[in-house]
Protein backbone atom coordinates (compact mmCIF):
# COMPACT_ATOMS: atom_id res chain seq x y z
CA UNK A 1 0.00 0.00 0.00
CA UNK A 2 3.05 2.38 0.72
CA UNK A 3 4.26 1.66 -2.56
CA UNK A 4 0.89 2.11 -4.52
CA UNK A 5 0.46 5.66 -2.86
CA UNK A 6 3.64 6.42 -3.60
CA UNK A 7 3.69 5.99 -6.93
CA UNK A 8 0.50 7.86 -7.07
CA UNK A 9 2.09 10.75 -5.74
CA UNK A 10 0.05 10.52 -2.40
CA UNK A 11 1.04 10.80 1.66
CA UNK A 12 0.78 7.41 2.71
CA UNK A 13 -0.29 7.44 6.87
CA UNK A 14 1.15 3.94 8.83
CA UNK A 15 -1.27 2.53 10.72
CA UNK A 16 -0.97 3.82 13.86
CA UNK A 17 -2.68 0.94 15.98
CA UNK A 18 0.29 -1.32 14.33
CA UNK A 19 3.14 0.89 15.25
CA UNK A 20 1.74 0.83 18.84
CA UNK A 21 1.60 -2.60 18.19
CA UNK A 22 5.64 -2.60 17.19
CA UNK A 23 6.54 -0.43 19.82
CA UNK A 24 4.58 -2.85 22.91
CA UNK A 25 6.29 -5.60 20.97
CA UNK A 26 9.91 -4.03 21.59
CA UNK A 27 8.83 -3.64 24.92
CA UNK A 28 7.63 -6.90 25.95
CA UNK A 29 10.80 -8.09 24.72
CA UNK A 30 12.84 -6.69 27.42
CA UNK A 31 14.53 -9.47 30.11
CA UNK A 32 12.86 -8.67 33.13
CA UNK A 33 9.22 -8.23 31.19
CA UNK A 34 10.25 -11.96 29.32
CA UNK A 35 11.11 -13.12 32.75
CA UNK A 36 7.95 -12.08 34.45
CA UNK A 37 5.35 -13.39 31.15
CA UNK A 38 6.88 -16.54 31.50
CA UNK A 39 6.29 -17.04 35.30
CA UNK A 40 2.49 -15.89 35.07
CA UNK A 41 1.98 -18.01 31.90
CA UNK A 42 3.30 -20.93 34.07
CA UNK A 43 0.61 -20.90 36.81
CA UNK A 44 -3.00 -19.57 33.99
CA UNK A 45 -1.79 -22.66 32.28
CA UNK A 46 -1.86 -24.82 35.66
CA UNK A 47 -5.60 -23.42 36.23
CA UNK A 48 -6.60 -23.87 33.11
CA UNK A 49 -5.60 -27.49 32.77
CA UNK A 50 -6.36 -28.55 36.39
CA UNK A 51 -10.03 -28.41 36.66
CA UNK A 52 -9.35 -29.30 40.72
CA UNK A 53 -7.93 -25.60 40.56
CA UNK A 54 -10.52 -24.09 38.67
CA UNK A 55 -13.20 -25.30 41.21
CA UNK A 56 -10.69 -24.18 43.94
CA UNK A 57 -10.17 -20.87 42.00
CA UNK A 58 -13.92 -20.04 41.82
CA UNK A 59 -14.47 -20.90 45.47
CA UNK A 60 -12.35 -18.20 46.33
CA UNK A 61 -13.44 -15.52 44.18
CA UNK A 62 -16.77 -15.42 45.36
CA UNK A 63 -15.49 -15.94 49.28
CA UNK A 64 -12.98 -12.65 48.77
CA UNK A 65 -15.95 -11.70 46.28
CA UNK A 66 -13.63 -11.10 43.43
CA UNK A 67 -15.36 -10.76 40.06
CA UNK A 68 -16.21 -14.15 38.72
CA UNK A 69 -13.18 -13.72 35.71
CA UNK A 70 -10.92 -16.61 34.46
CA UNK A 71 -7.44 -16.27 34.14
CA UNK A 72 -6.46 -15.11 30.66
CA UNK A 73 -3.30 -16.72 28.76
CA UNK A 74 -1.71 -14.23 26.14
CA UNK A 75 -1.17 -14.92 22.59
CA UNK A 76 2.82 -14.23 21.17
CA UNK A 77 1.46 -11.73 18.11
CA UNK A 78 -1.33 -9.85 19.87
CA UNK A 79 0.77 -7.69 22.38
CA UNK A 80 -2.11 -6.51 24.11
CA UNK A 81 -3.34 -10.30 25.35
CA UNK A 82 -0.11 -9.99 27.44
CA UNK A 83 -1.05 -6.90 29.23
CA UNK A 84 -4.63 -8.57 29.58
CA UNK A 85 -3.01 -11.71 31.10
CA UNK A 86 -1.05 -9.72 34.10
CA UNK A 87 -3.62 -7.10 34.58
CA UNK A 88 -6.15 -9.96 35.36
CA UNK A 89 -3.55 -11.94 37.01
CA UNK A 90 -3.16 -8.79 39.33
CA UNK A 91 -6.88 -8.28 40.00
CA UNK A 92 -7.12 -12.37 40.82
CA UNK A 93 -3.70 -12.40 42.76
CA UNK A 94 -5.62 -12.95 46.15
CA UNK A 95 -7.84 -15.56 44.67
CA UNK A 96 -5.18 -17.63 43.20
CA UNK A 97 -2.93 -17.95 46.33
CA UNK A 98 -5.97 -18.76 48.31
CA UNK A 99 -6.38 -21.56 45.42
CA UNK A 100 -2.61 -22.80 45.54
CA UNK A 101 -2.39 -22.97 49.24
CA UNK A 102 -5.49 -25.41 49.07
CA UNK A 103 -4.59 -28.75 50.50
CA UNK A 104 -7.11 -30.03 47.35
CA UNK A 105 -4.92 -28.29 44.91
CA UNK A 106 -1.59 -29.60 46.63
CA UNK A 107 -2.68 -33.21 46.74
CA UNK A 108 -3.42 -33.24 42.61
CA UNK A 109 -0.11 -31.33 41.93
CA UNK A 110 3.13 -32.76 42.15
CA UNK A 111 4.38 -29.04 41.96
CA UNK A 112 2.58 -25.95 42.38
CA UNK A 113 4.41 -22.61 41.31
CA UNK A 114 3.51 -18.97 42.10
CA UNK A 115 4.98 -15.67 42.13
CA UNK A 116 6.62 -13.95 44.76
CA UNK A 117 6.61 -10.45 45.95
CA UNK A 118 9.11 -8.99 43.75
CA UNK A 119 7.09 -10.52 41.01
CA UNK A 120 4.12 -8.73 41.98
CA UNK A 121 5.59 -5.67 42.11
CA UNK A 122 7.19 -6.23 38.94
CA UNK A 123 3.78 -6.97 37.44
CA UNK A 124 2.42 -3.99 38.69
CA UNK A 125 5.13 -1.94 36.96
CA UNK A 126 4.71 -3.19 33.56
CA UNK A 127 1.08 -2.61 33.98
CA UNK A 128 1.51 0.87 34.90
CA UNK A 129 3.87 1.46 32.12
CA UNK A 130 2.23 -0.32 29.20
CA UNK A 131 -1.54 1.11 30.24
CA UNK A 132 -0.75 4.47 27.78
CA UNK A 133 -0.54 2.20 25.36
CA UNK A 134 -3.29 -0.06 26.11
CA UNK A 135 -5.72 2.63 25.93
CA UNK A 136 -4.09 4.57 22.65
CA UNK A 137 -4.71 1.21 21.21
CA UNK A 138 -8.60 0.83 22.48
CA UNK A 139 -8.76 4.78 21.42
CA UNK A 140 -7.41 3.83 17.61
CA UNK A 141 -10.17 1.10 17.70
CA UNK A 142 -12.66 3.52 17.75
CA UNK A 143 -15.05 3.20 13.96
CA UNK A 144 -17.75 6.36 15.27
CA UNK A 145 -15.32 9.05 15.28
CA UNK A 146 -11.83 9.90 13.27
CA UNK A 147 -8.78 8.96 14.12
CA UNK A 148 -6.11 10.94 11.90
CA UNK A 149 -6.57 13.80 13.90
CA UNK A 150 -5.79 12.18 17.12
CA UNK A 151 -2.35 10.51 16.00
CA UNK A 152 -0.11 13.38 16.43
CA UNK A 153 -1.63 14.15 19.80
CA UNK A 154 -1.79 10.75 20.65
CA UNK A 155 1.89 10.46 19.71
CA UNK A 156 3.06 13.06 21.88
CA UNK A 157 1.54 12.05 24.82
CA UNK A 158 3.32 8.76 24.75
CA UNK A 159 6.77 10.12 23.65
CA UNK A 160 6.65 11.90 26.78
CA UNK A 161 5.21 9.69 28.85
CA UNK A 162 8.36 7.64 27.72
CA UNK A 163 10.64 9.98 29.00
CA UNK A 164 12.90 8.95 31.92
CA UNK A 165 11.83 9.83 35.56
CA UNK A 166 14.07 10.25 38.38
CA UNK A 167 12.06 7.24 40.70
CA UNK A 168 11.79 4.73 37.35
CA UNK A 169 12.75 1.32 38.60
CA UNK A 170 15.04 -1.00 35.76
CA UNK A 171 12.15 -2.60 34.44
CA UNK A 172 9.96 0.74 33.92
CA UNK A 173 13.27 2.58 32.20
CA UNK A 174 13.67 -0.49 29.87
CA UNK A 175 9.98 -0.07 28.65
CA UNK A 176 10.32 3.37 28.17
CA UNK A 177 12.96 3.16 26.59
CA UNK A 178 11.84 0.70 24.03
CA UNK A 179 8.67 2.42 23.33
CA UNK A 180 10.60 5.58 22.42
CA UNK A 181 12.92 4.39 20.41
CA UNK A 182 10.53 2.54 17.95
CA UNK A 183 7.72 5.48 18.18
CA UNK A 184 10.42 8.08 17.71
CA UNK A 185 11.46 6.91 14.41
CA UNK A 186 7.85 7.09 12.77
CA UNK A 187 5.69 9.62 11.31
CA UNK A 188 8.77 12.11 10.70
CA UNK A 189 7.19 12.70 7.02
CA UNK A 190 3.26 12.82 7.66
CA UNK A 191 3.79 15.56 10.54
CA UNK A 192 2.50 18.15 8.59
CA UNK A 193 -0.56 16.31 7.54
CA UNK A 194 -1.25 14.84 10.73
CA UNK A 195 -1.19 18.25 12.23
CA UNK A 196 -3.25 19.68 9.78
CA UNK A 197 -5.65 17.00 10.64
CA UNK A 198 -5.84 17.81 14.25
CA UNK A 199 -5.80 21.80 13.51
CA UNK A 200 -9.32 21.21 11.87
CA UNK A 201 -10.64 18.93 14.40
CA UNK A 202 -12.12 21.02 16.97
CA UNK A 203 -10.80 19.42 19.93
CA UNK A 204 -7.39 19.65 19.41
CA UNK A 205 -7.54 22.91 17.32
CA UNK A 206 -4.83 24.77 20.33
CA UNK A 207 -2.67 22.60 19.34
CA UNK A 208 -1.13 22.43 22.75
CA UNK A 209 1.78 19.37 22.24
CA UNK A 210 3.21 21.25 19.41
CA UNK A 211 5.25 24.91 19.97
CA UNK A 212 3.81 28.31 18.88
CA UNK A 213 6.38 28.62 15.57
CA UNK A 214 4.71 25.14 14.78
CA UNK A 215 1.19 26.16 15.20
CA UNK A 216 1.60 29.46 13.91
CA UNK A 217 3.29 27.41 10.37
CA UNK A 218 0.46 24.79 10.37
CA UNK A 219 -2.11 28.00 10.68
CA UNK A 220 -0.51 29.27 7.87
CA UNK A 221 -0.55 26.30 5.43
CA UNK A 222 -4.24 26.00 6.62
CA UNK A 223 -4.83 29.42 5.66
CA UNK A 224 -3.19 28.51 2.01
CA UNK A 225 -5.27 25.91 1.68
CA UNK A 226 -8.35 28.18 2.30
CA UNK A 227 -7.11 30.80 -0.02
CA UNK A 228 -6.97 28.16 -2.58
CA UNK A 229 -10.42 26.94 -2.30
CA UNK A 230 -11.99 29.71 -2.36
CA UNK A 231 -10.01 30.58 -5.76
CA UNK A 232 -11.33 27.90 -6.92
CA UNK A 233 -14.77 28.51 -5.68
CA UNK A 234 -14.93 31.65 -7.60
CA UNK A 235 -13.28 30.22 -11.00
CA UNK A 236 -15.95 28.14 -10.95
CA UNK A 237 -18.92 30.69 -9.92
CA UNK A 238 -17.07 33.12 -13.11
CA UNK A 239 -17.67 30.13 -15.47
CA UNK A 240 -21.31 29.37 -14.24
CA UNK A 241 -21.69 33.16 -14.67
CA UNK A 242 -20.31 33.55 -17.77
CA UNK A 243 -22.21 30.48 -19.17
CA UNK A 244 -25.45 32.38 -17.72
CA UNK A 245 -24.48 35.26 -19.54
CA UNK A 246 -24.36 33.60 -22.67
CA UNK A 247 -27.34 32.47 -22.33
CA UNK A 248 -29.15 35.51 -21.19
CA UNK A 249 -27.64 37.46 -24.35
CA UNK A 250 -29.12 34.88 -26.60
CA UNK A 251 -32.45 35.15 -25.18
CA UNK A 252 -32.55 38.74 -24.91
CA UNK A 253 -31.87 38.79 -28.71
CA UNK A 254 -36.09 36.80 -29.39
CA UNK A 255 -37.48 39.16 -26.43
CA UNK A 256 -37.78 43.17 -26.18
CA UNK A 257 -36.42 44.61 -22.97
CA UNK A 258 -39.19 44.93 -20.29
CA UNK A 259 -40.79 47.58 -19.26
CA UNK A 260 -40.75 49.50 -15.75
CA UNK A 261 -43.50 50.33 -13.88
CA UNK A 262 -44.71 54.21 -13.95
CA UNK A 263 -44.73 54.49 -10.25
CA UNK A 264 -41.40 52.65 -9.52
CA UNK A 265 -39.98 55.46 -11.82
CA UNK A 266 -41.75 58.18 -10.19
CA UNK A 267 -40.32 56.92 -6.65
CA UNK A 268 -36.64 56.63 -7.67
CA UNK A 269 -37.58 60.50 -8.83
CA UNK A 270 -38.90 61.69 -5.85
CA UNK A 271 -36.96 59.60 -3.27
CA UNK A 272 -33.77 58.39 -5.05
CA UNK A 273 -31.27 60.97 -3.81
CA UNK A 274 -32.63 60.57 0.35
CA UNK A 275 -32.75 56.30 -0.61
CA UNK A 276 -30.10 55.45 -2.53
CA UNK A 277 -30.59 52.11 -3.78
CA UNK A 278 -26.88 50.92 -3.70
CA UNK A 279 -24.26 51.44 -0.63
CA UNK A 280 -22.65 54.63 -0.56
CA UNK A 281 -19.55 53.58 1.62
CA UNK A 282 -17.78 52.08 -1.88
CA UNK A 283 -16.46 49.10 0.25
CA UNK A 284 -14.21 47.38 -2.17
CA UNK A 285 -14.63 43.33 -1.69
CA UNK A 286 -12.56 41.28 0.58
CA UNK A 287 -9.89 39.29 -0.72
CA UNK A 288 -9.32 35.60 -0.80
CA UNK A 289 -6.86 36.13 1.91
CA UNK A 290 -9.13 37.53 4.38
CA UNK A 291 -11.94 35.89 3.68
CA UNK A 292 -9.68 32.65 4.40
CA UNK A 293 -8.47 34.37 7.48
CA UNK A 294 -11.50 35.42 8.99
CA UNK A 295 -12.88 31.91 8.81
CA UNK A 296 -9.70 30.71 10.89
CA UNK A 297 -9.60 33.45 13.18
CA UNK A 298 -13.64 32.84 13.66
CA UNK A 299 -12.96 29.07 13.99
CA UNK A 300 -10.02 29.48 16.68
CA UNK A 301 -12.20 31.88 19.00
CA UNK A 302 -14.63 28.98 19.15
CA UNK A 303 -14.60 26.68 22.63
CA UNK A 304 -12.72 23.71 22.04
CA UNK A 305 -14.77 20.38 21.30
CA UNK A 306 -15.18 18.13 24.07
CA UNK A 307 -13.23 15.15 24.08
CA UNK A 308 -16.12 13.26 24.14
CA UNK A 309 -18.08 14.46 21.05
CA UNK A 310 -17.79 13.85 17.37
CA UNK A 311 -15.87 16.74 15.00
CA UNK A 312 -17.89 15.09 11.96
CA UNK A 313 -21.00 16.25 13.68
CA UNK A 314 -19.62 19.49 14.81
CA UNK A 315 -18.79 20.77 10.87
CA UNK A 316 -21.82 19.31 10.75
CA UNK A 317 -23.49 21.94 12.17
CA UNK A 318 -21.03 24.38 11.58
CA UNK A 319 -20.94 24.23 7.78
CA UNK A 320 -22.40 27.27 6.85
CA UNK A 321 -19.98 29.29 9.51
CA UNK A 322 -16.89 27.95 7.77
CA UNK A 323 -17.77 27.32 3.91
CA UNK A 324 -14.34 26.59 3.05
CA UNK A 325 -12.87 25.09 5.84
CA UNK A 326 -15.07 22.76 6.11
CA UNK A 327 -14.07 21.19 2.89
CA UNK A 328 -11.00 20.67 3.98
CA UNK A 329 -11.61 19.58 7.80
CA UNK A 330 -14.38 16.73 5.86
CA UNK A 331 -11.01 16.03 3.60
CA UNK A 332 -8.84 15.35 6.40
CA UNK A 333 -10.98 13.94 8.71
CA UNK A 334 -12.15 11.15 6.37
CA UNK A 335 -8.99 9.34 6.22
CA UNK A 336 -8.90 6.72 8.59
CA UNK A 337 -5.60 6.53 11.21
CA UNK A 338 -5.67 3.31 11.03
CA UNK A 339 -6.29 0.35 9.09
CA UNK A 340 -8.58 -2.18 12.15
CA UNK A 341 -11.79 -0.71 10.89
CA UNK A 342 -11.10 -2.28 7.06
CA UNK A 343 -9.59 -5.38 8.74
CA UNK A 344 -13.05 -5.66 10.51
CA UNK A 345 -14.61 -5.38 7.33
CA UNK A 346 -13.04 -8.03 5.91
CA UNK A 347 -13.74 -10.36 9.39
CA UNK A 348 -17.74 -9.35 8.58
CA UNK A 349 -17.12 -10.43 5.32
CA UNK A 350 -16.04 -13.91 6.29
CA UNK A 351 -18.93 -14.51 8.61
CA UNK A 352 -21.62 -13.12 6.05
CA UNK A 353 -20.17 -15.14 3.12
CA UNK A 354 -20.03 -18.86 4.28
CA UNK A 355 -20.16 -21.79 1.65
CA UNK A 356 -23.78 -21.63 1.33
CA UNK A 357 -24.24 -18.14 -0.04
CA UNK A 358 -21.07 -18.98 -2.27
CA UNK A 359 -22.81 -17.54 -5.61
CA UNK A 360 -24.24 -14.51 -4.08
CA UNK A 361 -23.23 -11.40 -6.40
CA UNK A 362 -20.63 -9.12 -5.64
CA UNK A 363 -22.67 -5.94 -5.05
CA UNK A 364 -25.12 -8.49 -3.18
CA UNK A 365 -22.20 -9.31 -0.74
CA UNK A 366 -21.49 -5.32 -0.16
CA UNK A 367 -24.92 -4.69 0.73
CA UNK A 368 -25.26 -7.49 3.05
CA UNK A 369 -21.55 -6.34 4.84
CA UNK A 370 -22.96 -2.83 4.82
CA UNK A 371 -25.99 -3.68 6.68
CA UNK A 372 -24.02 -6.15 8.89
CA UNK A 373 -22.03 -3.44 10.03
CA UNK A 374 -24.42 -0.65 10.29
CA UNK A 375 -28.00 -2.02 11.07
CA UNK A 376 -29.05 -2.38 14.58
CA UNK A 377 -31.07 -5.15 15.58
Amino acid sequence: MAVAARLAGMTHIQCFAHSLNLASQKALKTQSVIRLLGRVRRVTGFFRRSTTASDQLKQKQRLLQLPAHRLITDIITRWNSSYDMIERFLEQQPAICAALLSPDVRRSAKEVFTLNESDIMCAEEVVRALKPMKDATMVMSEESVPTLSVIAPLHAKLMMGAQESHDDTPTVRDIKAAIAEDLGKRYASEKETLHMASAVDPRFKGLPFLSEAETRDIYSRLLEAVVGMIKKKKVEEENVAEDAHINDSCASISQPPPKRPRTSCALVDLLGATFPSTSSDNTEPKSENDLAAGEIKKYRGEAPLPLTENPLSWWKNHEQDYPQLSKIAKGLLCIPGTSVSAERVFSSAGDIVTAQRSLLKAEHVDQLVFLHKNLEI
